[in-house]
Order: C-alpha cells, then structure tokens, then sequence
C-alpha cells in the first residue's frame, strides 16, 4: 500500500474530497492538520517547492499537488497505479 500524506487546514473544502478520494479508494492516509499542527507548515512549503495552498498531497514522498491535480491523475486513469 502506498503512502499518502495530505497537509490541510480545517476548513478546506478541497481537502475534504482529497480525503473523501482515498477513502472511497480503501486507502488509508496520515493527515497533516496545519491548524493545530501550524509548525510543519514551513515543512510543507519545503517539501511542496514553495507552494503554500493547501491541500498538498505526496504519494510514497513524490509531490502529487493540490485536489485539482490529484482529480486529474483519477480521471486520466493514472491514481490507481501510484496507489498499487
């Protein structure tokens, strides 16, 4: 099974169905909540390449994106695969 990382903020609604894919997939995910864990946001950016939206998604530590990148890798067949 592949590890997902997802850094998102509360109130996020494109975090919610990044997280509503995985589940809807079986595939479990650590949730990395920048309102209560505000200090990894630097680690964020550093990981992301200085992207500071939320939410950012890695995949076995490779940078996906946000949910609109993550939404077309799923439509373009190209998720499954990253997940396996």
């Amino acid at each position: 099974m592949a590890k997902i990382e997802i850094y998102s903020k509360t109130t996020c609604p494109y975090c919610v169905m990044a997280k509503r894919l995985f589940e809807s997939k079986g595939q479990a995910f650590e949730e990395i909540n920048l309102n209560l864990n505000p200090e990894r946001t630097d680690e964020m950016v550093e990981r992301a390449g200085g992207r500071m939206t939320v939410p950012e998604i890695f995949i076995d530590d490779k940078l996906i994106g946000g949910y609109d990148d993550l939404a077309a890798l799923e439509q373009e067949g190209k998720l499954d695969p990253l997940l396996a």
